[in-house]
């Protein structure tokens, strides 16, 4: 994983990433705030099922991103099935967008799902996130298979990406 020395937004303010209990009070905070975002863009939070327990390593990870001082974004993964992982929660406050967070985020995520064993990554979207999925799609993301609560309803997008180089099938 990227150390706070290495990740930098892209104005040059470094920024730590540091793993956190999904249930740790300020990544509570920060899962509530992409809740709301779900509420206002969707009508409602998320509706998957999350067991806190699920985001704890070596079998998952939950990152919180911070930029001076302040609580900037965050996001995790946990197993999926055998050799995949699941991206849950990804979030950028909105004072920190557009500045190569995200990007750091998803990297740091990639690298320690791929650490941890896992050969490719999913994750679930939906078409009123715009900015998420032009993100996924620069980042080498592209159609899987649907799964879970959302599988098969309307405007849901399920994407995944290889992250063992092999191509996919």
């Amino acid at each position: 994983m990227r150390t706070s020395a290495e990740a930098r937004l892209a104005d040059g303010r470094p920024v730590t990433l540091r793993a956190v209990a999904y249930d740790d009070l300020l990544a509570g905070e920060l899962v509530a705030r992409v809740q709301q975002e779900y509420v206002a863009r969707y009508g409602g939070p998320d509706e998957a099922v999350v067991d806190p327990a699920e985001f704890t390593p070596p079998a998952g990870l939950f990152l919180v991103a911070e930029v001076d001082g302040v609580p900037a974004g965050c996001g995790g993964w946990r197993a999926h099935e055998p050799g995949v992982a699941e991206v849950k929660r990804v979030y950028v406050a909105p004072e920190f967008r557009r500045q190569g967070l995200a990007q750091l985020l998803m990297a740091a995520l990639e690298e320690s799902a791929a650490a941890a064993g896992a050969r490719s990554v999913v994750l679930n979207s939906g078409s009123r996130q715009p900015e998420a999925l032009a993100l996924y799609a620069a980042l080498g993301y592209t159609s899987a298979p649907g799964y879970g609560v959302y599988a098969g309803l309307p405007g849901a997008v399920f994407l995944g990406k290889r992250l063992d180089g092999e191509e996919e099938r």
